[in-house]
């Protein structure tokens, strides 16, 4: 799936939505081969564009085309005319009738990188309850309460959601940790929705000698549900991981061992040696004198 097609939102059940997650998601374009394109950086709205439109006479002012806000009163690209729709909740079905898009060619750009991968790196900040956080296709809204991805302009018949989970932490590592999910690949047969159900168990790591980390462990369950929507399915296609805290606590904590407990080995391993020699040695004892009677009784007869 395209770079440009990939939306990245959490939501959690404190009712907190981050919609398509801008800050410190990075999104790497990649050809049919796996091979990098570039590098980008997603972009959000700029303060120029947010500011009141009398603070910008001066200044072109692109229209909105309905969809001006108190904070977004001026569109100038085809991404500020689709981040206005986004904002209310406005289906961006026909991006060859927008001035902006056209002048830009992004259709032509869309259809250009539809053959494209990407990969995703980087981190998202959510709360510690219960919630999701998703890849899926197309700008993502809330409309009369409910999470819609608008992926009407992208103009695909289906979505090959085939991917590769090189790394996946909640926190930071520690020596001996082990992430379920890290290095998973997995094969998209058709359009369907991956879903990964992850509980997640607070972790507190205390080193010899070092800070205390206060970190996370998880467990996971997957499953997989293709998505026909001719047959009458619903729901989206993309990547869903839903968390879960647990309400137990790990806690690992490293201790040297005392200079008693090293000899009490010491002397352990010692005796074990010579009990195990005892009987080796008993054992030898008595085959040869076995053996000894016998020669002895022979030579009577």
């Amino acid at each position: 799936m395209p770079c440009a097609y990939v939306s990245v939102d959490a939501m959690d059940a404190a009712g907190e939505h981050q919609l398509d997650v801008a800050h410190n998601i990075f999104k790497k374009r990649l050809n049919k081969d796996g091979t990098p394109v570039s590098v980008v950086k997603q972009e959000i709205l700029g303060p120029e564009v947010k500011v009141p439109g009398a603070e910008n006479k001066d200044k072109d002012c692109g229209s909105c085309y309905g969809a001006e806000t108190d904070t977004l009163r001026c569109c100038n690209t085809c991404d500020q005319v689709r981040e206005a729709y986004r904002i209310k909740g406005w289906s961006f079905a026909n991006p060859e009738g927008i001035a902006q898009c056209v002048k830009e060619d992004w259709s032509k750009k869309m259809e250009e990188q539809k053959d494209e991968g990407c990969q995703l790196y980087g981190a998202l900040t959510v709360n510690k309850v219960a919630g999701n956080f998703h890849f899926a296709p197309g700008k993502s809204f809330q409309q009369m309460n409910m999470h819609v991805h608008d992926v009407l302009p992208l103009k695909m018949s289906s979505w090959n959601l085939t991917h590769n989970i090189h790394r996946l932490s909640f926190g930071t590592e520690f020596p001996g940790i082990q992430n379920p999910l890290d290095n998973v690949q997995k094969l998209a047969p058709s359009s369907g929705m991956f879903q990964y159900y992850i509980k997640i168990v607070p972790t507190v790591y205390e080193p010899l000698d070092s800070a205390v980390i206060n970190t996370n462990q998880f467990s996971v369950t997957e499953y997989y549900r293709i998505i026909d929507h001719h047959a009458g399915g619903h729901g989206i296609p993309g990547l869903f991981f839903m968390y879960d805290l647990s309400p137990i606590m790990i806690k690992y904590t490293e201790r040297r061992k005392s200079f008693a407990h090293f000899l009490t080995g010491v002397c352990a391993i010692i005796g074990g040696v010579f009990t195990v020699a005892g009987i080796v040695d008993s054992f030898i004892y008595h085959s040869m004198r076995s053996l000894q009677k016998k020669m002895e009784l022979g030579k009577a007869h």
